[in-house]
């Protein structure tokens, strides 16, 4: 069965009669009588009673004609959305994440993405901050959300925020009124992230800029179970301001008055990569959905590294 014997079967029917029909659809009349011939054999069935008057649709062609036309009308739709995602960016683009969605705005740049990008693929992969900036260095990573100095002219940034850092202990230390010194905090255990995090690299700057270094670390993976251990009283750490506040209002913790750190939220990518069109449109989307007139679009910037945090509530995430 071909497209052109239907159009043949739902022309026939809607004029009546040969001569018409094959005026509408420019064939002589043998070539569409040929092909209605053919529909008719493929479906086994008469659709016409023929007559000297024209052409009238028997009880099995009015049953049929309903769904020809559904089927024309479906094959008229599909070639509009084809005509409406020509020269549209298309691939895959693979992405990492390092927060947790509500912090990222995952949720809006995925919907957005997929709404006006249906052709890109997005996979995301929760990895670590300094996994995610390797990550992005290999290739393996299109792009990533990231935490940290940018040292390396290959890698761009995209600023989306300014986050501020707390040192974060236990309430039941004491430790935050006067007199308590950093050797007295750094005498007690402390709880980090990997290596590899800049969780980790912020911690370790904060103690180097004082001469000193904490006598026992108690390495956790992801920033929830941070606060929760310093919740608990296993330990200090670096918590994102607006978490440590929550956390001190419910006299959970108590925020280390002596620092206080800035950093960015980014979205990175290697800077040869700008133009593809994968990353294009996720730029041109995350820029919709963080509402930045005049984003840090390419530019390669120097900062101190960070910490990561998530927000509240959240999963579990990766520092």
């Amino acid at each position: 069965m071909e497209l052109s014997q239907l159009r043949a079967f739902v022309e026939i029917a809607k004029a009546g009669q040969l001569t018409r029909a094959a005026e509408r659809l420019h064939l002589s009349q043998p070539a569409l009588s040929g092909q209605l011939k053919a529909l008719e054999e493929t479906l086994g069935i008469s659709l016409f009673e023929r007559s000297s008057t024209g052409m009238t649709l028997t009880s099995g062609g009015r049953s049929l004609l309903t769904e020809a036309e559904r089927i024309l009308i479906a094959i008229q739709q599909l070639k509009q959305s084809a005509q409406h995602l020509q020269g549209r960016p298309a691939g895959r683009l693979s992405l990492g994440t390092v927060l947790d969605p509500v912090t990222l705005r995952l949720g809006d740049f995925l919907a957005r993405a997929i709404e006006t990008y249906p052709l890109i693929e997005i996979e995301l992969h929760q990895v670590f901050s300094g996994a995610a900036l390797a990550g992005v260095r290999s290739g393996e990573l299109d792009a990533s959300f990231f935490f940290g100095g940018l040292d390396d002219a290959a890698i761009v940034g995209e600023a989306l925020r300014p986050l501020t850092y707390r040192v974060a202990l236990p309430a039941e230390w004491g430790l935050e009124g006067a007199g308590v010194d950093w050797s007295a905090i750094s005498a007690r255990p402390w709880i980090l992230a990997p290596e590899r995090s800049s969780h980790r690299v912020l911690a370790r700057e904060l103690f180097a800029a004082r001469g000193i270094s904490p006598t026992q670390v108690i390495e956790a993976d992801n920033e929830t179970v941070i606060l929760n251990l310093i919740e608990s009283g296993v330990g200090a750490s670096i918590a994102r301001e607006e978490l440590a506040l929550a956390s001190e209002q419910q006299g959970q913790i108590a925020i280390w008055a002596d620092a206080k750190l800035e950093t960015e939220l980014w979205f990175i990518h290697q800077a040869r990569r700008a133009e593809d069109p994968p990353l294009e449109a996720a730029r041109a989307v995350l820029r919709e959905v963080w509402r930045r007139e005049e984003p840090a679009a390419h530019s390669r910037v120097h900062t101190t590294p960070s910490a990561e945090v998530s927000n509240v509530p959240a999963a579990p995430t990766a520092t």
